[in-house]
């Protein structure tokens, strides 16, 4: 049977409609189909201010990242409460990769001496661990103390006017020093910055009498402005053989911090595995390896599953450590 023309007509409309309905799907999901990752430049928030050792570290890590990634990584820094200030932003951005930032000790700290907020497991993303700090404890080369023991004996024979300078409240220079100084049961004046070079002018100045922090302490020691009585890690650093730990002195204590960075809750785990495999490149490239040393740190490498149950584990234990300690903030 021929169809007439406009019978004809309506009847092709009607396939070209089927069919378009019919493709509707496919060209949705086409539209709908994310973007590679990254598509525009990605946030990498440091909480400690610009010049220490984990920043400087950092910075050089974040822009061989993004070489990799084909997108720059801008660093910004939020220096103060002890290194915390980075779970904040972390908790309130999209969970999209594009804000990510450092996680130091403190943020696993924190939740169990202050009401913060915010929870370093429930609302993260783990990426990668990355490395971890050496701490020391120095005073001017000039003052008469030379060792941990004088440190602790002047602070005895003068209550509540030894003055020490940490990077910040709750940071592990300043619970480790309140445990030494409690167990042993003499006062002292805490002195807390926001960074490692202001920190270092006021111990090298004399302004405090001594300090603990990080190895940014580094060429000030090599060029005889401060004196380092002691390290907080496992093992004496290759840069200072001479110089004990406090394991190594008696005191029961070693701590390192280690670090990595992470991302806010639910990010999807193609930009997860996208900034990791970036980041892990740029960290194993022989120039960072060498930059860590310059500030006694070593590659402490972590993948995304294995670095969350660090952070849980980290988590648990600073609740024990701080528990025992008397410092657990009163519900």
């Amino acid at each position: 049977m021929e169809l007439n023309e406009p019978t004809r007509r309506r009847a092709l409309e009607w396939i070209a409609a089927a069919l378009a309905a019919a493709g509707a799907p496919q060209a949705a999901a086409a539209d709908a189909a994310p973007a590679a990752f990254p598509t525009r430049p990605i946030k990498l928030w440091i909480p400690w201010a610009p010049g220490g050792a984990t920043d400087l570290t950092l910075r050089m890590l974040a822009e061989g990242a993004g070489q990799r990634l084909g997108q720059r990584i801008v660093v910004d820094n939020r220096a103060g409460a002890g290194g915390t200030l980075v779970m904040p932003i972390l908790a309130k951005s999209a969970p999209d990769g594009y804000t990510i930032g450092q996680m130091p000790q403190t943020v696993f700290r924190a939740p169990w001496t202050q009401d913060v907020g915010w929870d370093p497991i429930r609302d993260t993303t783990p990426i990668i661990q990355i490395s971890g700090v050496t701490f020391g404890i120095l005073v001017p080369a000039g003052s008469a103390i030379r060792s941990v023991e004088e440190l602790f004996d002047w602070a005895r024979r003068h209550p509540g006017e030894l003055t020490l300078a940490t990077n910040g409240v709750g940071t592990t220079p300043h619970v480790v020093m309140e445990r030494l100084f409690r167990e042993r049961g003499i006062g002292w004046i805490h002195v807390p910055f926001k960074g490692t070079a202001e920190q270092m002018v006021a111990v090298t100045t004399g302004l405090v009498m001594a300090g603990v922090n990080a190895s940014g302490f580094a060429p000030f020691v090599d060029s005889g402005q401060l004196r380092l009585l002691a390290t907080l890690g496992a093992e004496r650093p290759r840069r200072w053989p001479q110089v004990p730990t406090l394991r190594e002195l008696g005191f029961g204590v070693v701590a390192t911090s280690a670090y990595g960075i992470a991302g806010p809750a639910g990010m999807p785990d193609a930009a997860v595995r996208a900034l990791h495999d970036a980041f892990k490149a740029a960290m194993h490239e022989p120039a960072y390896v060498a930059e860590l040393a310059k500030h006694d740190q070593v590659l402490d490498y972590l993948g995304p599953e294995d670095y969350a149950r660090a952070m849980r584990a980290a988590y648990a234990a600073e609740r024990e450590a701080v528990e025992r300690q008397g410092l657990n903030r009163r519900e």
